[in-house]
């Protein structure tokens, strides 16, 4: 299986080019459970030890239903599939760009939530066009071991997530530990008191936003993914969340910049414009590397062949 690696703001996509599953054609999301109820085991193969980590975010690109869209694209990660994915998007691009499909400019993805439209600046930058978001809920409580109350929106951004008001550790590298069994807590937390975004979608995504180290930046942010790992970079869907959530309240004007740093310190930028629904198209911008092109290989009588999991 031939694959290119990359980091978006420190967070690694596998793009898989060459080898995987034939998912047929249809719309994307109808070819994502074709991969999930029948070849699951290449989504865990390519991100499972021993050949990725639980922080590794795969990708396989898939010929689009419009032929005009640069590719059609299925995430996943170590426990399942991601319906968008913001730096995902970005390391899609430049590792099209890497492979000679594309050039600089405007360009398009198909992914099974809908269409993001995305534009290379550059060998590296990326700005992407995200899914519309939106606030759902505001200030909602859940009660959580540990932590007490803790209020949060609850907003779509192509995943869903709960956006905390306040973080219940400093929004450092050294507290990565604590940020991640308080956020485990609070996904535990919501479902365990059915709280959830639109039409019972799972709220797999927990966002705990602070103050940010940099003097030009405006808030700083610690994500938890699905899989329990973090997210090294602002995370793109998460940004879009957090900019629909200010956007509703009042706090944050279209078009105006906002600058999202990481727990890490890598950072994206982003703006919003409202469409006719009053839902905010959020552009979000990062900085994407090639890391590795590898061919994955499965010998036979590989005992984990198909991942540890």
């Amino acid at each position: 299986m031939h694959v290119i690696d990359s980091h978006t703001e420190g967070e690694p996509t596998r793009v898989i080019v060459d080898g995987g599953p034939d998912l047929g054609s249809g719309p994307l999301d109808e070819r994502l459970e074709r991969f999930r109820n029948a070849f699951d085991p290449v989504r865990t193969a390519t991100i499972h030890e021993p050949r990725g980590s639980d922080v590794l975010v795969g990708a396989l690109l898939c010929e689009p239903v419009d032929p005009a869209c640069a590719a059609g694209v299925i995430f996943f990660n170590n426990v399942g599939y991601l319906g968008m994915c913001g730096h995902g998007s970005m390391g899609v691009g430049v590792s099209l760009a890497h492979l000679g499909r594309i050039g600089p400019g405007r360009h398009r993805l198909e992914t099974p939530v809908g269409e993001v439209r995305f534009e290379l600046n550059g060998p590296n930058e990326v700005t992407i066009e995200n899914v519309p978001s939106y606030r759902y809920r505001e200030a909602v409580s859940v009660e959580v071991e540990g932590l007490g109350t803790v209020t949060g929106d609850i907003a779509w951004g192509g995943n869903w997530f709960f956006i905390a008001q306040d973080s219940p550790f400093p929004l450092s590298r050294e507290y990565t530990p604590q940020l991640t069994e308080a956020a485990e807590r609070v996904k535990s937390a919501l479902l365990a008191q059915e709280i959830s975004g639109a039409d019972g979608g799972t709220i797999d995504h927990i966002d705990f936003f602070g103050p940010p180290e940099s003097p030009d930046a405006h808030s700083r942010n610690f994500v938890l993914c699905p899989g329990g790992a973090y997210d090294r970079s602002p995370c793109g869907t998460g940004t879009s969340a957090k900019l629909a959530c200010l956007a509703a309240a009042g706090k944050w004007a279209p078009g105006e910049t906002w600058i999202q740093e990481s727990v890490i310190g890598s950072r994206f930028e982003a703006e919003y414009r409202l469409d006719d629904a009053g839902q905010a198209i959020v552009r979000v911008t990062g900085r994407a590397y090639i890391t590795g092109e590898t061919m994955l290989v499965q010998q036979e009588g590989d005992p984990f062949a198909n991942g540890i999991g």
